[in-house]
């Protein structure tokens, strides 16, 4: 069996890794970009600063993910450990993440709108309301909220969703939160504990353990992509091929066409391009023709390069959360807080990373944001002036995150069904479009899956159960 594999981020670099875990060698790898890791890459800026493409951190859903990544950068020395230090910044002032457990932290008057809001979804029966148990497994929502923003509203309470979810959520995904799907939460989103929100107010205390991520790691050296760099470098010579864009595919003659004019005939096909634009050159017949009717969000990535050392306030923070509009974006990270070498010399720089999503309905100017950025920096409490910039460096991702908008499984789940019939596989963040499961090791594990797929014919839990490996 002959299998070729469009695309050189965790996905793909997944199904090669188990590929030849199995001794299988008949497997050929084509990546467009002069470098691994897809959305999980890494740029060393001129002046020796790295940056990521928006804040990536390492944790892990899975076993064997979790084996591999230690195989790659050893189980300890290659890595540098972390407890999530994550904050919410509003009201001019730092609250714990998640939120929804320290509103204490809040102005009283606010403070007291939101539990309100909270009291009121008790009183009125609608706590119980589970992503994780809803629609988002088995297909189209078909019971439950009609879409995101009345899950918020009936999770969280009108003065939660006033002051923070509804903001913050439009300034992540550029659309209005009434257009998105619910069913992608799972473990997302933290829910909301009357008692403990109730105790955490009377004995001043807060809550910061929650999620998956609340405790991660980091590599040492290189940023994220030294992970998918080294991985590469694991993997048997003369099936990695960089620079290698394709143009067509014939689902009928199973072949890819390469930019450069050679052809590549398979067995099966993973491709971790685009849902849409897998379509696009692909020889489907009608109705698969026409690419479904997704929606995404681009990402501008600013890394702003500092002199001198973090301010106190900053010194042992990971990221922060911004769901106001004083500021553009909607994530900083203090990037050199992950590891010393993301800056050339830990005792002179450090480092900030802010995150700016864009949309039809949402659009930015790509010659201001980085001064808008540093403005919001400063109105923020981030940095005090532009004194100790010592240069900046500026990203675009086009295609950053698929957004789960309405209606979205109703498209994308006969499409895969199309595929499959025909030997290819869509898989990866865009290529299943599937937000719930997109993150490096959902990517990862993809692959790995379809390979285990297509031999053995085990269930691809990751990308039809979400919830299932979410709960992990």
């Amino acid at each position: 069996m002959k299998v070729v594999i469009i695309g050189g981020g965790p996905c793909g670099l997944g199904a090669a890794w188990r590929l030849s875990e199995l001794d299988h060698n008949n497997w050929q790898i084509f990546e467009k970009k002069n470098q691994w890791g897809g959305l999980s890459a890494s740029f060393q800026d001129d002046d020796g600063f790295i940056w990521d493409v928006g804040g990536h951190v390492l944790f892990s859903h899975y076993n064997y993910f979790d084996n591999v990544m230690d195989t790659v950068l050893g189980s300890e020395d290659g890595w540098v450990f972390h407890e999530r230090e994550a904050w919410v910044r509003m009201q001019e002032r730092f609250i714990p993440y998640p939120i929804q457990s320290n509103i204490h932290r809040l102005p009283r008057d606010i403070f007291w709108e939101c539990i309100k809001g909270i009291i009121d979804i008790h009183k009125n029966g609608h706590q119980s309301i589970s992503a994780n148990s809803g629609p988002a497994n088995s297909g189209p929502a078909n019971s439950g909220p009609a879409n995101f923003g009345e899950w918020i509203d009936l999770s969280f309470g009108t003065g939660l969703a006033k002051w923070f979810l509804r903001p913050y959520n439009f300034k992540v995904w550029g659309f209005p939160v009434d257009q998105l799907d619910w069913s992608w939460v799972g473990d997302r989103v933290a829910t909301v504990d009357l008692k403990k929100v109730i105790e955490n107010y009377i004995y001043n205390k807060d809550s910061i353990s929650w999620g998956p991520n609340s405790t991660f790691r980091f590599p040492l050296h290189g940023g994220t992509g030294a992970i998918w760099n080294e991985m590469a470098r694991h993997l048997p010579d003369g099936h990695l091929h960089l620079n290698k864009k394709v143009d067509s595919i014939s689902s009928k003659e199973k072949f890819v066409r390469l930019s450069d004019g050679s052809k590549q005939e398979y067995d099966v096909l993973l491709t971790t391009m685009p849902l849409t634009s897998l379509v696009k050159i692909a020889d489907f017949d009608p109705p698969f023709d026409v690419p479904p009717k997704l929606k995404y969000s681009c990402s501008h990535i600013i890394g702003i390069a500092m002199t001198g050392n973090p301010p106190e306030h900053l010194s042992t923070k990971c990221w922060m959360y911004f769901p106001e509009d004083n500021c553009p974006f909607y994530r900083a990270t203090v990037f050199s807080n992950y590891s010393p070498n993301n800056v050339p010399d830990i005792n002179n720089y450090w480092s900030l990373m802010c995150e700016v999503s864009e949309t039809e309905v949402k659009l930015v100017n790509p010659d201001t944001v980085v001064e808008d950025v540093i403005q919001g920096m400063i109105n923020t409490g981030l940095i005090e002036n532009k004194n100790c910039i010592h240069h900046t460096w500026y990203h675009v991702e086009k295609k950053g995150y698929p957004t789960p908008c309405l209606k979205r499984n109703l498209n994308i789940f006969p499409l895969h069904d199309h595929l499959m019939n025909h030997g290819i596989y869509s898989r990866g963040r865009f290529g299943s479009w599937r937000y719930e499961v997109g993150n490096m090791d959902h990517s990862f594990m993809q692959g790995v899956e379809f390979v285990n797929h297509i031999f053995f014919k085990k269930e691809e839990l990751t990308v039809w159960k979400p919830g299932v490996v979410n709960n992990n």
